[in-house]
Order: C-alpha cells, then sequence, then structure tokens
C-alpha cells in the first residue's frame, strides 16, 4: 500500500491517472502533449506510477501503449474506505465503474500464492464464485469447449463462452458474452485473457479483456478490479469481501 499512497500523492501522477482515465491506452507522445513538462519529467512519473501497478503497459506494432490498472485503487478502497463510508462504497469508487474503453482494459495484481494454486482458484467453479459476485464458472478446460458462469440466486445463465486457448496454469484466453442484465446482451462477444507469471513467492495475473466496441457498456468490466481484490483477499487471508458488490448472488 505504501508505494500506492507514494505514488498518488504527487498531483501530476494523478492528472496522469485521470488522463488515462478520460483516454485509456496512449502513448508516451500523447501523454506529453497534454502537460507542461518534459518528456523525461513525464517519463519518469509513468515509472514510478507503474512500479505501483497504477499503469500498466503494452506494445502495439512499435508503440508503447499506457493503461490505467484501477485494481490498486479498488485494493485502498476495500481496505480503507469501505470499512469506514460503506453506504457511499459504490460513489466512492469512480474509476472502477465509470471506465471508458477505447477496445481494451488491462488490470494487474500480485498474489502471494502458487500458479497452481491461482489456476484452481480461476477454474474451480466452488472457488470462483468466493470472489466472483457468488457466480461460479463451469467447463471442462478444454480448447474449443463451451463454459458457462452461474449462480443458484441468479435465476439463470449470467455468462457463457469458450475456450479459445489453454495453458495449464500459465494463460486461458475465453470468448465471453455476459448475460446478466439486458443492456451487456446487447454488446456481443468480447475476449478475456488470463496471464500468470511466477515472481518470487508470488504471482503477477494479469487480465485483459478486449475486443470490446469503443463506449461499451462498463458493467462489462467494470466488476474487475473487485473480482481480482476478492481473489487476492481469499487466496492470501482465506477471508472473503463483503461489500455490497462481492455479495451480489450470494
Amino acid at each position: 500500500m505504501d508505494i500506492v499512497f507514494k505514488a498518488l500523492a504527487d498531483p501530476t501522477r494523478r492528472s496522469l491517472l485521470d488522463e488515462l482515465f478520460r483516454e485509456d491506452g496512449q502513448t508516451l507522445s500523447a501523454l506529453e502533449a497534454r502537460f507542461d513538462i518534459t518528456r523525461f519529467a513525464v517519463m519518469k512519473h509513468l515509472k514510478l506510477l507503474e512500479a505501483a501497478g497504477l499503469v500498466v503497459t503494452r506494445r502495439q506494432g512499435r508503440e508503447k501503449l499506457h493503461y490505467l490498472n484501477p485494481v490498486p485503487i479498488r485494493l485502498v478502497h476495500d481496505r480503507w474506505v469501505s470499512k469506514y463510508a460503506e453506504p457511499w462504497a459504490a460513489g466512492l469508487s469512480g474509476l472502477k465503474s465509470r471506465l471508458e474503453s477505447p477496445m481494451q482494459k488491462v488490470f494487474e495484481i500480485y498474489i502471494r500464492t502458487s500458479p497452481e494454486r491461482l489456476w484452481e482458484a480461476i477454474t474451480d467453479p466452488e472457488i470462483r464464485s468466493k470472489y466472483n459476485f457468488g457466480a461460479g464458472v463451469s467447463s471442462d478446460w478444454k480448447v474449443g469447449s463451451r463454459y458457462e458462469m452461474s449462480s443458484p440466486r441468479a435465476g439463470g445463465l449470467l455468462g457463457e463462452g469458450e475456450i479459445l486457448e489453454i495453458d495449464p496454469p500459465r494463460r486461458l484466453v475465453q470468448s465471453m458474452i455476459a448475460l446478466w442484465s439486458d443492456e451487456v446482451k446487447s454488446e456481443g462477444t468480447s475476449r478475456v485473457t488470463w496471464e500468470i507469471e511466477p515472481v518470487g513467492d508470488s504471482c503477477r495475473l494479469t487480465v485483459t479483456h478486449d475486443q470490446l466496441r469503443e463506449g461499451a457498456n462498463d458493467e462489462l468490466y467494470g466488476g474487475w478490479p473487485m473480482i481480482l481484490s476478492g481473489l487476492k483477499t481469499w487466496l492470501e487471508t482465506g477471508e472473503l469481501l463483503t461489500t455490497p458488490g462481492s455479495l451480489l448472488y450470494t
């Protein structure tokens, strides 16, 4: 938490996050043009934001794109805000619910666990339901197979899709059709990629949600910070998040 708070303490770095909140996936040149500071200064601030996990980069051809990663902010919220102001949690977590997508969202989190245990938590229906709003995901986890997301309390399927790639315990790629509301049903098919990388006694988990139309309904991707926060909490402590969203289908 310390490195996140230090990164957020600087007004220029907060402004960079605001800029990525406004338009995600920007190049260094695009960000530099919006600030009255040197290119080197922008690079230095972005490096500190990356170190704190607040910004994630992806290469697209020759360009390096910068994406806002709201997961650390969600973790700050869950630990320091919700217990003091639970009734207003959703309003205080604007980065979660108001992100606007240009086509792709990238979320990254570090979890103290093994790749095998993390993989199990992603693919086991009972474990998945503990941090996925109470909804489990079932499949035989083979390329080309169907998967379904459901909960006994939902009254129907919450989502479905196909397993596109699978390499346990490192990489899982799925198509996704959201079914939990009429609004998201109309968005059609998107794609979710889970990537697990061992780092010492921990794992870096990167979730990329892409093939979204520009201006897609933020219900499709706005819940990822809470899901990943719940996953980290459960694997590291055995406890469940009790924020209202986490209990949606429990």
